[in-house]
Formats: C-alpha cells, sequence, structure tokens
C-alpha cells in the first residue's frame, strides 16, 4: 500500500451487520419476518400495495438511524486521507460510510433514507407527514431511492466504479459474498489491470482463492489494524 497512490475498496452487507443491520433478509423477529424481501423490494409491488411497500421500508429505515457507524466505518473514513485517489464503492444504502466521514463514496444501490418522486425521477422531500408519501414538489408518490429487483443500477456510480477498479494499484473487497453482479466484476476488473486484490470477510467466497490476500476476520478487527500499521510508517 505505501507503492501506491491509488485504492479502491468495494463494501456490502457484512460492513453494516457489524453496525447492528440486519441483512437484506433479517427480518428477525419482527413483525416483517412473514414477508419475502423480493416481493416487497420490487415496482411491482409499490405500484400493487405502495402502503406496505413504505411501512417495510420506514421500519427499515429505522433501523438505519439508530445504527452508528462501526470501527470498520471509521478506518475506512481515515484512510481515505492517506492516498491521492481513494474510491469508497459500497453495496450498502445505510448511508454509514458518509457519517463515519468517507467523501468518495459510490453508492451503487442508492440510499434508504433517501426519497425519489416517481413523475420527476429527482431527490424530494415529503409534502407532509404521510404513507405514502408524495413529492413536495408535484403531488407524485414517492419511492425510496434504492435499486429493486428488477431495476438497473444507476449507470454513472457503476461506470465510475469500473474506472477506479480499472485505475487502483490495490484493491479491497470487505464484507461482501461476492455473488451479486455487476459489483462482484469490480475485483476482477481490477485484477486483470494488476491490482493487488485484498479480500476481508470471516467467510469464504467465490473470491477467496483468487485474492492475493485473504482475511477471515471481521473488518471491524482487520481495518483499524492496518490504518494503525499505516499510520505508524509516518508516511501518511
Amino acid at each position: 500500500m505505501r507503492q501506491t497512490s491509488a485504492v479502491a475498496v468495494l463494501t456490502g452487507s457484512g460492513v453494516s451487520a457489524e453496525s447492528g443491520i440486519p441483512t437484506f433478509r433479517g427480518g428477525g423477529d419482527s413483525l416483517w419476518k412473514r414477508y419475502d424481501p423480493r416481493e416487497l423490494a420490487t415496482p411491482e409491488a409499490f405500484s400493487r400495495d405502495p402502503r406496505l411497500v413504505w411501512e417495510w421500508y420506514l421500519w427499515r429505515r429505522s433501523l438505519v438511524v439508530g445504527a452508528e457507524p462501526n470501527p470498520a466505518h471509521l478506518a475506512l473514513a481515515e484512510m481515505e486521507g492517506f492516498f491521492s485517489s481513494f474510491t469508497l464503492i459500497t453495496q450498502n444504502v445505510d448511508g454509514l460510510h458518509e457519517r463515519a466521514g468517507s467523501r468518495n463514496v459510490l453508492e451503487l444501490h442508492g440510499n434508504i433514507l433517501r426519497s425519489r418522486c416517481t413523475a420527476e425521477g429527482e431527490i424530494s422531500e415529503p409534502r407532509r407527514q404521510e404513507v405514502p408519501p408524495r413529492c413536495r414538489r408535484c403531488g407524485a408518490l414517492l419511492r425510496p431511492d434504492v435499486v429493486w429487483f428488477g431495476e438497473m443500477l444507476p449507470e454513472g456510480p457503476v461506470r465510475a466504479a469500473f474506472e477506479a477498479s480499472s485505475s487502483c494499484g490495490v484493491f479491497f473487497s470487505v464484507g461482501t459474498s461476492s455473488l451479486v453482479y455487476p459489483a462482484a466484476a469490480l475485483p476482477e476488473e481490477a485484477r486483470a489491470s494488476g491490482a493487488i486484490l485484498v479480500e476481508i470477510n470471516p467467510e469464504e467466497t467465490p473470491l477467496t482463492r483468487r485474492a492475493d490476500f485473504s482475511f477471515r476476520e471481521s473488518a471491524s478487527v482487520v481495518l483499524p489494524e492496518l490504518v494503525k500499521r499505516l499510520r505508524a510508517q509516518g508516511d501518511y
């Protein structure tokens, strides 16, 4: 890492889980455990019953608002200051990277705390407290600003993510299953371009055998230690 000026990091749900946010399917003991997320996180479900979908997202938002950035989020925010080029690519929708202080964040799946107008396609605030909420400007229904099943990922962030992956010297895959595309293709893009590939995940993934370094620990353990050692070098 001392020999590169460009680092790219891809984070997945494992990083958010360390802040107490359940994975996408994690209903726990809540009233929502009987629902399949694939039946709610779709444009069809929203068209059929927008109130039900919004009530589910309001529950999920409450979990996000009550969570705090964990040591992995904070370590990545500090690491950003060590390199002239540092791109944080996330599959998470909770905004915890930004709350931890990360600045150059590419949100591949959107942000659950934002709402988007279904008519204008722009980020909007509700005109009053109502479920489902409506756009303050035009009165159309608002939807969560996240990517649903059957929808394309936002072109701009995806393009920027591939550009960062192909131009970095070190690429980190952190807390992600390496199964969901196109994000799962980013480490391979980096590797094909000559980057050192580092995986941090307590569980083995399809990426493990191809990584140059693979740490079977949680991100909250590995990343703060890495930042500590980088800081001790005195070059940052």
